[in-house]
């Protein structure tokens, strides 16, 4: 695409006005006006999403219709099968409602379900309900005799905020028509519409899909309820504290995920945020400047502050930057680029030999390689293990490095020259060759290439990344000969192992040094060079996401800013415990260096000058990388 940042934008306007549709989202769905539409005799599938859970709403309108006493739940897993089947009969029979949950995980029983809802004699009040997520074996005959609905998470902050209220009562909202209870409850619903809406930004909102529901926003009305009723003086430590240990971050596993957490729990459940608390201070701004929490227990007013709000969220909701919707589109554009190439390709495609088939699908990766390869040695360069005696460990890294560069590149050429001997029938099919086929016409990187080095997932730029690594490698080892390595700018994105490389900096810190690396720790300078070290590096070619660095401090981006800004180069050392870095701890934020964009691997935590609260460039998303690709 040519301009990527814009292509999930033209795509819905196309399909928009394609289906003459205002907009694609759904309005959220309201399961007590689905009911309207049902039938005894006709079970109504809930299709479910991650991260959306209709037990609650379920719950709720049962209480409403038939009585909770009436309505009874199956978690479907194993050994439930019996117990399934003799409570459907019993519910049939008796006009209540029955609820099987998550039947993907039993797909293989579907089968017996649907042989007794055939034979099913069902009294005019009975329904089944049935929840399920996507799952390609699960039954045809099932899913075309019932009710299907989707069930998901709303899109956007107000749709969300708006389900939240509609599930809950106005005597849930003015019981003891305590005012901090009320507005902390409309703290618990905007914290978490806005962890779920931030999953829209990945990789930069959250670095992954984390599944928050229904479920946890329920635990977390219990605990504000408990909260109220048992003490005046709020411990909101307390609350914090659950819900970051065993409610909303008992599902996050990523530390700067987790700090984001932490930042919106500081930010929305202290005295600063509630109207009502004596502490209350101007300085600090819990909510956005637009919406002012009213100083009510009518559920009204609060409904009122949410109809107010846009349709499309801002980024400042989320604490996030103005230009995050061109780096969500880029994200976008390029999974959908990668969806439509995997569509593109031959339905037979690796399922058996055809010559016609492999020749056309694979011809633009063997031409690849040969042209990333005219003028190199690499495929013939001739080289030796490294022994164990090679010197400083920044040296025995380098060889080493040199030396897997080139044999991977050896072995995928053997492998890629034996592919196509068979295109070209001068040779046999074997297992391993089908394997390598197959993998690369799924538009797969080989398991076997990622064995070597876990690179992109997209086999051309697996390939083009190898031979540049390779290339510049060989450098490397030329310039640690001259002894001129650590004099030089260098670029860690063309190591396979960086992280390794500056480990190998500590060990020979270390030793020149005449100390233990744990005695060690890192720092990086945009100050010059480094006082209390005899080893540093200058790293160049670093980028920035999130916000922008000029190398006195950290500001924010605007609208019109580039998703990706490049960083002045740095030195980076390892200094003793006890020495002083060169920033002081309360005008820095600690920032995760990552090999791409994509976040899914770490090189090592850096010191950046940030001037203000650490707040905003948590919660902005901020990361460094060592390419923008």
């Amino acid at each position: 695409a040519i301009r990527p940042d814009r292509l999930q934008s033209a795509m819905a306007l196309f399909a928009s006005k394609a289906m003459g549709m205002k907009e694609l989202s759904p309005p959220p769905l309201n399961l007590k006006r689905l009911l309207t539409e049902t039938l005894a005799a006709e079970p109504i599938l809930i299709i479910i999403s991650p991260g959306a859970d209709p037990s609650q709403e379920l719950q709720e309108l049962a209480s409403e219709t038939i009585g909770r006493e009436n309505f009874h739940e199956v978690a479907m897993g194993q050994g439930q099968a019996d117990i399934a089947i003799q409570t459907l009969k019993e519910c049939a029979r008796n006009g209540e409602w029955l609820c099987l949950k998550n039947l993907h995980l039993v797909t293989v029983w579907l089968p017996f379900l649907e042989k007794e809802l055939n034979r099913l004699e069902s009294h005019t009040n009975f329904r089944l309900w049935l929840t399920s997520e996507n799952h390609p074996k699960f039954s045809p005959i099932l899913l075309q005799s019932s009710l299907k609905i989707t069930y998901e998470a709303p899109p956007g902050l107000k749709k969300n905020l708006m389900r939240t209220y509609e599930s809950w009562t106005s005597e849930q909202i003015a019981r003891k028509g305590v005012l901090e209870r009320a507005q902390s409850l409309f703290s618990l619903a905007w914290f978490h519409a806005v962890c779920q809406e931030r999953r829209k930004y990945i990789p930069q909102g959250w670095t992954k899909f984390y599944e928050f529901s229904l479920s946890d926003l329920r635990a977390g009305f219990e605990i504000i309820d408990r909260l109220f009723e048992e003490t005046k003086d709020v411990q909101w430590e307390f609350v914090r504290g659950l819900l970051e240990n065993a409610i909303y971050g008992g599902r996050i596993d990523n530390i700067f995920d987790l700090r984001v957490l932490n930042s919106y729990l500081e930010q929305f459940f202290s005295p600063k945020a509630i109207a009502g608390s004596q502490s209350r201070s101007k300085n600090v701004a819990s909510f956005p400047s637009s919406i002012t929490v009213p100083r009510s227990c009518s559920i009204m007013d609060y409904r009122a502050i949410i109809t107010h709000l846009p349709e499309d969220d801002k980024p400042a909701y989320f604490g996030l930057p103005a230009n995050i919707e061109r780096s969500s589109q880029r994200i976008f554009s390029n999974q959908v680029i990668s969806q439509l190439r995997i569509l593109s390709r031959s339905i037979t495609a690796g399922c058996k030999f055809d010559r016609d088939i492999w020749s056309n699908e694979l011809s633009p990766i063997l031409n690849l390689w040969k042209k990333l390869n005219q003028g190199s040695q690499l495929i013939h360069q001739k080289i030796s293990p490294p022994n164990e005696k090679q010197g400083s460990p920044i040296q025995s890294f380098i060889i080493l490095e040199q030396y897997n560069a080139i044999r991977l590149v050896q072995i995928i050429h053997q492998s890629l020259a034996a592919m196509s001997k068979v295109i070209r029938g001068t040779s046999l099919l074997t297992s391993s060759v089908q394997k390598l086929a197959t993998a690369l016409m799924n538009q797969e990187c080989p398991l076997s290439w990622q064995n070597n080095w876990e690179g992109p997932e997209d086999p051309m730029q697996y390939l083009r990344g190898l031979v540049a690594r390779a290339l510049a490698i060989q450098h490397w080892v030329e310039k640690a000969e001259n002894q001129t390595l650590l004099s030089d700018t260098l670029d860690l994105s063309e190591l396979f192992h960086p992280d390794t490389f500056l480990n190998a900096l500590r060990q020979e810190t270390a030793r020149v040094m005449g100390c233990s690396i744990d005695n060690l720790k890192f720092v990086a300078t945009w100050k010059g060079q480094i006082q209390d070290t005899k080893l540093q590096v200058r790293i160049g070619g670093l980028y920035l996401e999130g916000c922008s660095f000029d190398g006195n401090r950290l500001s924010e981006n605007q609208h019109d800013s580039p998703s990706v800004s490049a960083v002045p180069p740095c030195y980076m050392a390892w200094i003793p415990q006890g020495a002083n870095g060169p920033y002081s701890p309360e005008e820095c934020i600690s920032l995760p260096v990552y090999t791409s964009t994509e976040r899914d691997r770490v090189v090592i935590n850096i010191d950046v000058p940030c001037g203000v609260s650490q707040d905003q460039w948590i919660q902005s998303g901020a990361a460094l990388f060592l390419t923008n690709q």
